[in-house]
């Protein structure tokens, strides 16, 4: 049998258990972290977890509706600029161009009074995400 002289000595028959060493939290909560968490313990690993599933989705949200606003951006092409693509009227340069990307006359030119086919509500919900991005905040803890 083998004799451990001083505690900085292991013995290591192949037949005991050593213990991983134990590291404190990275986000310095108090508690212990573990590698397979990256040094962090279970509460903030959740919570950093979370945090990326939320980022996450958000990008995935927001290239869906970049695709969508892509999708109805294409406007046909026109043939003739100088005339109205409703009632074919002459207009030459008072004529007004819709997002559909055709040229109308002054009776034709709003949307109700033509096919149009650009998706305003679509486009408007596009420029309003884009102009007030998700921001979520963590919860205040109360005293």
């Amino acid at each position: 049998m083998e004799v451990i002289d001083s505690p900085d000595e292991t013995w290591n028959d192949g037949t005991s258990y050593q213990p991983p060493e134990s590291k404190l939290c990275a986000n310095n909560c108090g508690f212990f972290g573990t590698a397979d968490s990256m040094n962090l313990c279970s509460k903030c690993y959740r919570d950093f977890r979370i945090k990326e599933e939320h980022a996450a989705s958000a990008k995935a949200a927001m290239a869906e509706s970049l695709n969508t606003s892509q999708q109805t951006c294409n406007p046909p092409e026109s043939k003739a600029s100088n005339r109205c693509s409703s009632c074919n009227k002459k207009v030459g340069f008072t004529g007004f161009r819709c997002m559909c990307g055709s040229t109308f006359c002054g009776t034709h030119r709003h949307p109700e009074n033509h096919d149009c086919t650009y998706d305003f509500m679509v486009a408007g919900r596009d420029a309003i995400a884009k102009a007030n991005p998700l921001v979520k905040s963590d919860k205040v803890e109360r005293f």
